[in-house]
């Protein structure tokens, strides 16, 4: 069992309860047997045409050879144990590949519950009850191309590429939940769009001296940036641009996007895409990789596993039983701080050189320009109904580097919005999800737009049904005219480069300037009587001020 001053951690890592309605069947209604093969070159791929929607998909394509134990020979290549490693390229395979289900999930588990939650607040609602099985081999990722391959008459290049990071805290989330048509059909046809998994939880965020010396740090991260050297590989055969490449998530899926950003410390080349849309950007907690508390992490993971004893223990655990680590990873989740995330990005040193906040003050980031939107409402489901709260107690639970007198300053800046849980509402939402927001507005100033998702109640992750929205799985505000300038939003900046480039007439959503500190951003809400509201707002220079006071604090709150 974790001990006791582990469970007093509060390590931050909130992130994505995606409540949004998603597939985790087979999502082709209607299929045609003369679906086209793509070569790729280490594999041939068969998709599948829905012609219902008329889109075609190649579901589960390796982009990575599988996480596992490869010592012996498979296709005369020799890989050795890629558990705890860099992901590495497909293996080959011969003959033609069935790409017509989806793929197995990374292994799953959920958020803190520690210490008078009782249980996790973590969940997810399905399209159905069929649900992917869990699995270590799990590095696939699902191609949506609209109509037949190829795709005639293609553009000069092919068509836009959009990339869909999942969210789930870095610790849970899967393809299958995500049905990538919805895109297509949002855009009028007019991207190509890629659903990529990922390692998760201690399986993708294990770190500590020992993972730095035997293995590698931020092995989930490096899934995806493997995932997007995919894209820029083969896409161009599903007829997509690798030069149009805009890569997007929510929650943990928009803390990924901010992670490409500041990778290489905002300098990765070649570029692997030109544009970056976050939705309700995700920054916990993100230690150097052999602090206390990621360290802390590692020797509990040990002794969890039996491998305490062991001379080697990075060894021993790359060699245990994945259910036996898929314990120690689930039992783990429920220790955090109710809200929280325990496996989350660290600061390695090479791929993320430095907290986000230092490489974004400094001007420098992956990507020309930046579409972010967030909840008007993001800290409720995160925080605990705790008639004994004190908002001093909640900071200090939360980031437990902070100093008694940054403590206190908060507990100031706070004091004034409503009872001592509203009061710790507001702090999760603003230090975790809205703020990070703006700070990374901040850097792409003048070539950014920031949106605001009010539909009642506006929590984490009820935006999401409003972009990926399947006939039969309608949101709860069915409005086509708010639907239509919602999710068209992103599919302007993904195929035009600019969010004001409109190509639906009933799009009603009015110009939308570029931000800059303390200016406008696009209000979507609806009235009382149900009739959209799409306008323009000033940014609340009451939220700047408090946004200015977490920014000053992020070597403390470990940002």
């Amino acid at each position: 069992m974790p001990s006791s001053s582990f469970r007093r951690f509060a390590i931050l890592a909130l992130a994505c309860l995606a409540r949004s309605t998603f597939s985790a069947a087979s999502p082709m209604s209607a299929r045609s047997a003369s679906a086209p093969v793509v070569n790729l070159g280490y594999s041939q791929y068969q998709g599948a045409l829905d012609t219902t929607t008329n889109v075609t998909s190649f579901l589960s394509i390796r982009y990575a050879a599988p996480p596992l134990d490869f010592s012996d020979v498979r296709h005369n290549q020799t890989l050795g144990d890629l558990r705890f490693q860099a992901p590495q390229p497909p293996v080959y395979t011969t003959g033609v590949q069935q790409a017509t289900e989806y793929p197995n999930m990374c292994y799953q588990s959920g958020g803190g519950a520690n210490e008078t939650a009782p249980v996790s607040i973590y969940g997810f609602n399905k399209r159905a009850t069929t649900t992917p099985a869990q699995s270590e081999d799990c590095l696939f990722l699902d191609v949506y191309v609209p109509g037949e391959l190829p795709l005639e008459p293609l553009t000069a290049g092919g068509l836009p590429v959009v990339v869909w990071i999942h969210g789930g805290g870095y610790v849970s989330g899967y393809a299958a939940n995500y049905d990538g048509t919805d895109l297509i059909k949002n855009s009028g046809y007019g991207v190509v769009s890629v659903v990529i998994q990922y390692r998760l939880g201690l399986f993708g965020f294990l770190s500590g001296n020992e993972v730095a010396e035997g293995g590698a740090l931020n092995a989930g991260l490096l899934d995806q940036n493997a995932a997007l050297e995919w894209v820029q590989k083969y896409i161009s055969t599903f007829g997509g641009d690798p030069a149009k490449v805009t890569i997007w998530g929510e929650s943990a899926g928009a803390g990924s996007v901010m992670q490409h950003i500041v990778a290489n410390e905002g300098n990765t080349q070649p570029p692997l895409f030109r544009a970056g849309i976050t939705s309700s950007t995700f920054q916990p907690s993100q230690y150097y990789y052999n602090d206390r508390i990621p360290q802390l992490l590692y020797n509990e993971v040990v002794a969890m596993t039996g491998c305490a004893s062991s001379a080697n223990t990075f060894l021993c655990l790359q060699s245990v039983n994945a259910e036996t680590l898929q314990t120690a990873n689930y039992d783990l989740a429920g220790t955090g701080f109710f809200g929280t995330y325990i496996f989350v990005p660290v600061v390695d040193g090479t791929f993320i050189v430095e907290r986000p906040s230092v490489t974004l003050a400094q001007g420098k980031a992956n990507g020309k320009l930046l579409l972010a939107v967030g909840n008007s409402n993001e800290g409720n489901i995160f925080v605990e109904a705790n008639e004994t709260l004190t908002i001093t107690d909640y900071v200090s639970q939360l980031f437990p580097d902070m100093t008694s007198t940054q403590i206190q300053e908060a507990a100031y800046i706070y004091q004034n919005y409503g009872t001592p849980l509203e009061q710790a509402i507001t702090v999760m939402g603003d230090s975790i999800f809205v703020c990070p927001t703006y700070h990374l507005l901040q850097t792409f100033a003048g070539r950014s737009w920031k949106g605001i998702f009010a539909i009642p109640p506006a929590y984490h992750g009820n935006d999401v049904a409003y972009y990926f929205n399947s006939p039969g799985y309608a949101p709860p505000y069915n409005d086509t005219q708010f639907i239509t300038a919602f999710s068209q939003s992103f599919m302007s900046v993904a195929k035009y480069y600019d969010v004001n480039m409109k190509f639906d007439p009933t799009n009603i959503t009015p110009y939308w300037d570029e931000y800059y500190i303390g200016a406008t951003e696009m209000l979507f809400n609806r009235t009382e009587d149900y009739v959209p509201v799409v306008v323009p707002v000033k940014t609340d220079p009451a939220l700047l001020q408090r946004c200015s006071f977490w920014q000053t604090i992020t070597a403390m709150t470990a940002q």
